[in-house]
């Protein structure tokens, strides 16, 4: 989405670490996947992957616990994913991706989002030409590490692509990683490749992809941006995918 955005990305984030607003995000996430899989994370590679990226957040070990645990409560919500195909302003496309009990009331909550800042929802199914769903793993780049050999092994596992980038960070120098993106339905050998060879992705997602990215000016991404944060402000809402560049 260009370096400006991941900037104010990654301090948003870590600001919703500190507030303890993405927690309950990550939360549903996890008693998701211990609902479809069982809450043994050895046996269940989804519920193991969702504590991993709830760890790189700094999730305190009791939430996840207590996440994992509220998946057999007598009382357990019954949480699905939901996405819903979004027009926003300067030809932006979105992908909102929800995880909700409630599918009434998150569809008005976006709807109301989206109509008090120029956004417009789409019919389902709108965008499913205009974006491509990936496997993508973000792992620290060892110094001694010899991309084009982990390339050559990661190939027969699903391996589409790896990009070498810097993380940004609130305090203190950027750190190398790299993203890996291979096709969605290569998701669990991609985990399975890593585990073999001891390593631990810092995220492990599958996420919407732009197969026509648009290019925006400062003020524009401004605009958008304020729209994408009044929308993962709503408690149902995970993520915001776009075709920005």
């Amino acid at each position: 989405m260009g370096r400006a955005f991941e900037y104010r990305k990654a301090a948003k984030m870590k600001r919703w670490g500190t507030m303890s607003r993405v927690f309950p995000k990550l939360g549903k996430i996890i008693t998701m996947a211990a609902k479809d899989g069982g809450q043994d994370p050895d046996m269940n590679p989804k519920l193991r992957t969702a504590i991993l990226n709830a760890k790189a957040q700094n999730m305190p070990k009791d939430n996840i616990e207590a996440a994992i645990k509220r998946a057999s409560a007598k009382d357990a919500a019954d949480i699905k994913e939901i996405t819903y195909d979004v027009k926003a302003h300067h030809g932006v496309q979105m992908i909102v991706e929800c995880a909700s009990d409630n599918n009434t009331r998150t569809v008005a909550n976006v709807k109301a989002i989206l109509t008090r800042n120029g956004g417009e929802m789409l019919p389902s199914g709108s965008l499913n030409f205009m974006f491509t769903r990936k496997a993508v793993f973000v792992i620290d780049k060892a110094e001694d590490m010899d991309i084009e050999e982990l390339e050559l092994e990661l190939i027969d596992y699903g391996l589409e692509e790896i990009e070498e980038d810097m993380e940004p960070q609130e305090h203190g120098d950027d750190l190398p990683i790299l993203r890996i993106y291979a096709e969605f339905t290569s998701f669990g050998e991609m985990i399975k490749a890593f585990e073999e060879r001891e390593i631990e992705p810092k995220k492990s997602t599958l996420e919407y992809i732009a197969n026509t990215p648009v290019e925006l000016s400062d003020a524009q991404l401004e605009e958008v941006d304020a729209l994408i944060d009044k929308l993962e402000e709503d408690e149902d809402v995970q993520t915001v995918y776009t075709n920005i560049s």
